[in-house]
């Protein structure tokens, strides 16, 4: 409700109700309206013994959400968090990092505890300006960096650092999280994330995203006119001062295609999870821009003279085979940063 309607509609409603009591007609005061829910844990079920899916209310997109969460291997003591973000498809229909890469079995090893939100699906993982007819209520900058680490992180009895990373969609996210909140992570690794928004390229990238590809009823109910600020306030590249102190992981291929994943011998081809043709095809050219993205924001960082760790690789089409082995090397970079090993 704007803040017009608001106005007009809390005049009537405070006039009518000044009316009644001056002529004797109001009853008795109606209880005082509740407070707004807080965040706070609504329910955790096993899933195996490391593995656990912790539901979690989030009052900015008044909803549960479901949190897949590893646990530590050695939970004697607190240990710090690595929230990992699904790309594009958010998590459902077997499109995060539990179904399409080992990511869990590789950190299932690690004296850290993941945190993957399921869903968010074509949202950019930040507050949009309105509610989408097609994709909702999307308020998760608010979720991830307020409501949600407080309420895991005391649930897990975490000491308090913490890295982020993610993939594709989320791998800008993850950017603009630091940017929002400087000082609160540790660190960010981004595989393939394209840090360019606001310009005309970046601008359809992102449009592609949410409606093209996710079904969204208007890139607009996100950051709202192409020209507006929002699209600015939300471009890595530009903001990227914003980065300083927060240790920074890049990775991006070249969009050539390789041996292993980017033949009918990996694993998600071989299982029909995505067809090799459709693979090369989209996934080469989309990489290719994204390495431009993300060579701009390396050039930037340095000349703003903010540490940064580049993995350009040679070759590497956008797809998930890839992001696996970037996340098995940038392990040794994340780890640090919380204090491990």
């Amino acid at each position: 409700m704007n803040a017009r309607r608001w106005t007009r509609t809390s005049a009537l409603r405070w006039g009518l109700a000044g009316a009644l009591a001056a002529a004797g007609l109001a009853g008795t005061a109606s209880p005082a309206a509740a407070a707004p829910e807080a965040a706070h844990v609504v329910s955790a079920e096993n899933v195996t013994d490391r593995q656990q899916t912790v539901t979690v209310f989030s009052p900015a997109m008044n909803r549960p959400i479901p949190i897949q969460v590893v646990r530590a291997a050695d939970t004697s003591r607190p240990r710090p968090t690595l929230y990992l973000l699904n790309g594009s498809g958010g998590g459902p229909n077997e499109s995060g990092w539990d179904k399409q890469t080992d990511a869990f079995e590789f950190l299932s090893g690690k004296d850290v505890d993941v945190v993957t939100p399921y869903g968010g699906a074509n949202s950019y993982y930040t507050d949009w300006i309105r509610d989408d007819a097609a994709l909702g209520r999307n308020k998760w900058q608010t979720f991830l960096n307020e409501e949600l680490p407080p309420v895991i992180e005391k649930y897990l009895g975490s000491n308090g650092n913490r890295a982020l990373a993610g993939v594709s969609m989320s791998g800008t996210s993850v950017l603009n999280l630091a940017i929002a909140k400087p000082g609160f992570w540790k660190s960010v690794a981004s595989y393939s994330g394209c840090a360019q928004t606001s310009d005309p390229v970046g601008h359809e990238f992102v449009r592609l995203t949410v409606e093209l590809w996710g079904g969204g009823q208007s890139v607009e109910n996100m950051w709202g006119p192409a020209n507006g600020p929002l699209w600015r306030a939300n471009d890595p590249l530009v903001n990227a001062e914003g980065l300083r102190g927060t240790r920074i992981y890049l990775s991006t291929g070249s969009g050539i295609p390789a041996a292993p994943h980017d033949t009918p011998f990996d694993r998600r081809v071989r299982e029909g999870r995505i067809p090799l043709p459709v693979q090369l095809a989209f996934g080469g050219p989309i990489e290719a821009a994204i390495r431009y993205c993300t060579v701009n924001l390396t050039n930037r960082l340095r000349e703003l003279n903010i540490p940064v760790t580049l993995d350009d690789r040679p070759v590497g089409t956008h797809s998930w085979g890839y992001w696996e082995d970037d996340l098995r090397t940038s392990w040794p970079f994340l780890a640090q940063s919380i204090g491990i090993g």
